[in-house]
């Protein structure tokens, strides 16, 4: 039976549909095709990609590891995650990137955790920026040993990306771009040379591509096939609600379920459940099982567009200020406001922005069509012509709940 799952990864018994997406992968690692899976916030990358692995796990002659760049600050960082990552599957001598065995032995009677932080500091000792790709190289050819193949699953490349790239002023010097060449050069490089062991899989909570095009990098990724990961169909998401319903003992009628389905009109897997979260909580504070119309409007007015639904709005921002900094970030709320406000953004309100707003060395006329760029890989726009319009229902009642801006009732969607 489906469970609620809001704010983090799923698999197993909790993940829903997408199996053609998970066939399409299971391809690429068959034929050996490196991936770049591409899609918008809250989409369910990482769920899909953790499933997936799980699944291949069962696969004779197949090892997988997931590895979370997150945190990582550089390229060294990047290396000791991998290793920290990948270590059920490194042989003795080369484990945790080539530590003595004396060192490894300290760590059998430890406990996991303390274990896992201990290991990642004796890693960044031995790993810094003089060596990381000699220990990279070292590393990876462990991995690939024998006639095994292994896929690695490398999440929120674009992050480490991007914080290689920008210093805290968010400007881009030469010298960070040619670090963030040298690194990802490397990653092609290993990609191409243990093509048919190693598959790898690359996917992030930001768009790499606008990051990539900013710093001129953009073909340092064409080793990647990419893969697009699209929102559910609204009977796919009318689907799903069913199935939460039944197994928390809601009714909730096929009408209520598709009037919340046009009322996210893109229908993120992560709204959908963040939907049924905020429905289920309204009806037990009214001791009630059976839904109405009312009832959902209520649970999206007063939890999503509220004080819990800023929450994860809050969220969604804090990745757009990382990518674009603070006077992109700044232009940015400016075109969504505008948007939520005209219903779309024509092209009148965009030569406004280039003409008043100048947020780079080159002058805002360059900078606002970077910006819509990125609006448009979050997620946030979706653009027809020469205007742009809210893709998710639910972003653009955010930015109208905001300014203070009316929304629409559920019934008269």
């Amino acid at each position: 039976m489906l469970k609620k799952t809001v704010g983090n990864w799923v698999d197993d018994d909790r993940f829903f549909d997408r199996e053609s997406d998970i066939a399409a992968l299971r391809e690429h690692v068959s034929e050996g095709t490196h991936t770049l899976l591409v899609a918008q916030r809250r989409m369910g990358k990482t769920s899909l990609v953790r499933e997936l692995l799980r699944r291949l796990n069962d696969t004779p002659g197949v090892k997988t590891a997931f590895i979370d760049l997150e945190d990582a600050r550089d390229p060294a960082d990047a290396i000791v995650q991998i290793s920290l990552a990948s270590r059920h599957l490194q042989s003795i001598p080369r484990r945790a990137g080539g530590l003595k065995d004396s060192v490894l032995r300290r760590f059998r009677n430890v406990q996991l955790a303390a274990q896992h932080e201990e290991m990642r500091f004796q890693l960044r000792a031995d790993i810094n920026s003089g060596n990381w790709k000699l220990k990279g190289d070292r590393l990876l050819r462990d991995l690939t040993r024998g006639d095994r193949k292994v896929v690695l699953a490398i999440d929120e490349l674009s992050i480490l990306v991007n914080r290689i790239l920008k210093q805290r002023n968010y400007g881009v010097p030469p010298e960070n771009i040619e670090a963030a060449a040298e690194f990802l050069s490397w990653l092609r490089r290993n990609a191409q040379a243990h093509r048919g062991q190693l598959c790898l899989i690359v996917s992030g909570s930001v768009g790499i591509a606008p990051i990539l095009k900013q710093a001129g990098l953009s073909a340092a990724m064409n080793v990647f096939s990419a893969y697009e990961l699209k929102p559910w169909s609204e009977s796919t998401a009318s689907d799903c609600l069913g199935e939460l319903a039944e197994n928390y003992g809601v009714q909730l009628p096929v009408a209520v379920r598709e009037a919340v389905c046009r009322r996210l009109r893109f229908c993120i897997p992560h709204h959908v459940q963040q939907f049924f979260d905020a429905l289920h909580r309204q009806l037990r504070i009214a001791g009630r099982k059976e839904a109405t119309l009312n009832d959902a409007d209520i649970a999206y007015r007063e939890d999503m567009l509220a004080v819990r639904g800023q929450i994860d709005m809050d969220h969604y921002e804090q990745r757009l200020k990382m990518v674009l900094g603070t006077d992109g970030y700044r232009v940015a709320l400016e075109l969504l406001a505008q948007a939520a406000s005209e219903g779309f953004l024509h092209p009148a309100s965009i030569d406004k922005y280039k003409s008043k707003l100048e947020i780079s060395q080159d002058g805002g006329a360059a900078a606002v069509p970077y910006v819509l760029e990125v609006l448009v890989q979050d997620g946030y726009f979706t653009r027809k012509g020469d205007e742009f319009r809210f893709a998710s229902g639910l972003l653009e009642d955010w930015q109208r709940s905001r300014k203070g801006l009316s929304v629409a009732p559920l019934t008269a969607i």
